[in-house]
């Protein structure tokens, strides 16, 4: 009985030793594999995710500026600047050219057409226009607001970005 008891820990010893060499090289080399096909598609889920913020902040300051020319019975004016390669600026303004709010939006964003300013009425009508909004990475998929006649926002998928 003693002799076994005192073998037991050599034995445990040889055969728990960890892993192998070929079997680290191997697990490493299946994480690279799986990294390398996962890191474009979460690249390009980022851009679509930045598009869609900005997208949303863009609509509701859309809708904010419609609201406030209404309530304030004032024309009020919305204007966007993407800044290059700062963040970008929505201004809302009063006839009196008072910043009544102002949002930002992500720097790799930019917001097209290049006339960036539209005007909503209390009379419940702004300028038509459409704005379309890209990402710095072209693989994401651009979106558009439109502004009707009767200052109706609407929001959607697609539009094209040089």
């Amino acid at each position: 009985m003693t002799t076994s008891t005192t073998q037991l820990p050599n034995q445990i010893s040889r055969t728990n030793s960890g892993f192998t060499l070929i079997e680290l090289m191997v697990t490493i080399a299946v994480l690279a594999i799986i990294v390398g096909i996962a890191a474009p598609n979460i690249s390009n889920q980022l851009a679509n995710q930045r598009a869609k913020s900005t997208t949303a902040t863009l609509n509701n300051a859309l809708k904010e500026a419609k609201i406030e020319s209404i309530l304030r019975r004032q024309n009020m004016t919305l204007v966007y600047n993407n800044n290059g390669t700062a963040t970008g600026t929505i201004t809302i303004t009063n006839p009196n050219n008072i910043v009544v709010a102002t949002y930002k939006y992500d720097a790799k964003s930019t917001i097209k057409p290049t006339t960036n300013t539209i005007v909503f009425k209390p009379s419940k009508t702004a300028d038509a226009k459409t704005y379309t909004v890209c990402d710095s990475n072209t693989t994401a998929s651009p979106r558009q607001i439109e502004v009707s006649a009767i200052a109706t926002i609407t929001n959607q998928l697609g539009g094209m970005c040089p």
